[in-house]
This record gives structure tokens, C-alpha cells and sequence, in this order.
């Protein structure tokens, strides 16, 4: 069996309504996050940030790394010679402030999505889903802890 790593982000961005995620539209395929396949030899931190910018142009200085998160996708498929490949994608989490970004000719399209309306652009991938319910509650989390602080900080 082949075996496979691509590496990612899942990336967020602030509204009133709360956490957007960017998902990018695959040439008629599906939904998915910003992610590709590791070069030789390359650490998957920076095979995700490399990635990122090729795909959205969304550079490191764009992005605010949220620190803890690591999330994987695992599953197997039948690649064009019919052999049976193992992948594995590491997925780390950004914050943004950009709402514009510039696709790679891989994507027809982009949105910035609710939580919910991003469940139910990615749930014929169950593990996909996983990754973004981790990511949701992970944001949240850090969210609530930061508002505890700064509430203990004006007392």
C-alpha cells in the first residue's frame, strides 16, 4: 500500500454571528480546506503554510497560528493506477482577518461558512467533519478562556 501526507489548515475569521471557516471549492468536486502534499523532506507546519498561500494567497504574516490544535484526516482510495493509497492530512488552525483571497487555478471558489452551514457542506466526509467540529470546539474553548481572563484582568 502507498502511503500519502498532506498537510493543512483550517482557517476562521470573526464575525458578529461568530467563527466563519474558509472552504474552497474543488474544480466540481467538493468542499474542502486549504491542503496539499508534502515535498520531500518537508515538515508538515510548513508544507501547510506553503499550501495555504498557494492555494488562497493567504501568507504567514496573514495568518495568527492557534497553538495546541493538530487534527488528522485518514482514509484510503484507489489512486489512477489503481493501487490502493493510505492518506494522512495533518491539519493546524489560523485565524484571519482577510474576508478576500486568490485562488490557485485547483479551485473554482471560496466561502467563509457558519459552523452549521460547514457540517452540512462536509458531511459526506465523515472525518472532514471531525476535523472541523475539532477545530469549532477548540475556538470556542479559547474563546471562553480569553473572556475569563480579561473579565479577571478588569476586576
Amino acid at each position: 500500500m502507498i502511503k500519502q501526507v498532506s498537510a493543512g489548515f483550517v482557517i476562521f475569521r470573526w464575525t458578529r454571528e461568530g467563527p466563519k471557516f474558509l472552504l474552497l471549492y474543488d474544480r466540481g468536486h467538493d468542499w474542502n480546506f486549504p491542503r496539499g502534499k508534502l515535498g520531500t523532506e518537508e515538515k508538515s507546519f510548513y508544507g501547510a503554510l506553503r499550501e495555504t498561500q498557494e492555494e488562497t494567497g493567504l501568507k504567514r504574516a496573514d495568518l495568527r497560528i492557534k497553538r495546541g490544535f493538530r487534527a488528522y484526516e485518514r482514509f484510503t482510495f484507489l489512486n489512477r493506477d489503481k493501487k490502493k493509497v493510505f492518506k494522512t492530512i495533518i491539519f493546524y488552525l489560523a485565524e484571519t482577518n482577510k474576508k478576500q483571497v486568490e485562488l490557485s487555478h485547483e479551485h473554482e471558489g471560496f466561502g467563509w461558512f457558519s459552523y452549521q452551514d460547514s457540517r452540512e457542506m462536509l458531511k459526506q466526509y465523515k472525518e472532514r467533519g471531525a476535523v472541523l467540529k475539532k477545530a469549532n470546539s477548540f475556538i470556542r474553548q479559547s474563546h471562553r478562556l480569553r473572556r475569563s481572563r480579561l473579565g479577571m484582568r478588569l476586576r
